[in-house]
């Protein structure tokens, strides 16, 4: 029987958002979980960008390690393949100097976040990544560097449950300069009209250095 997945985006809800999320079999949430308390309660799982400066940041954090969503997940992804940031790293420094520490790897350290608290750890496979810069390809990016989070989690999702209902709440398509936003935004109305996923809601966005 299909169930209901909700990939809850950082940015405003709209009304009636939480009760839908709340209400979703499985309900997916990225890093520092602003959509909790606004875009429901329920959290299963805590999507997480695993290199630079956030990843540094969550795993610092003593409000971030003990936050109810983090403490209620049983899954933590990490979003980005330690070998292909590894591979990265050169050409970033040359095209952008200024993202000196966006390869450096904390994957471990979430691995043994998850060990010491009981949750299942998944590290999204580069093949998602790709696949995903592929498909931006149709839809003319402009310069990017690396897809947000969400299109990962977006697109590792399709894979791993086909013939599910998925939702997306909190998902404005803005924030971080260096994510492909515009092409994104039209990636997911593709989704949309062919019918493989849908929108709870969405308003502004919650923007940092880098988001979903």
């Amino acid at each position: 029987m299909p169930r209901t997945l909700a990939i809850v985006g950082n940015g405003e809800m709209r009304g009636g958002a939480a009760e839908a999320i709340d209400a979703a079999d499985l309900v997916i949430r990225f890093n520092e979980c602003r959509s909790y308390g606004s875009g429901g309660a329920r959290t299963d799982v805590v999507a997480v960008c695993n290199t630079g400066l956030p990843a540094k940041t969550m795993l610092g954090s003593a409000r971030w390690r003990t936050h109810p969503a983090v403490a209620a997940a049983t899954e933590i992804w990490s979003v980005r393949d330690p070998a292909k940031f590894a591979e990265m790293r050169p050409l970033l420094a040359f095209s952008h100097p200024e993202l000196d520490d966006f390869c450096d790897d904390y994957t471990g350290q979430f691995g043994t976040f998850c060990t010491a608290t009981g949750k299942t750890h998944l590290v999204i496979e580069r093949t998602i990544h790709e696949a995903m810069d592929h498909a931006l390809l149709a839809f003319e990016p402009e310069r990017y560097v690396v897809p947000s989070s969400g299109m990962i989690v977006i697109g590792s999702v399709l894979e791993r449950f086909p013939g599910h209902d998925i939702v997306l709440a909190g998902f404005d398509h803005s924030g971080w300069e260096w994510h492909p936003f515009a092409a994104e935004r039209r990636l997911v109305e593709h989704y949309i009209a062919a019918g493989r996923i849908s929108r709870v809601g969405a308003g502004l966005p919650a923007r940092s250095r880098e988001g979903v």
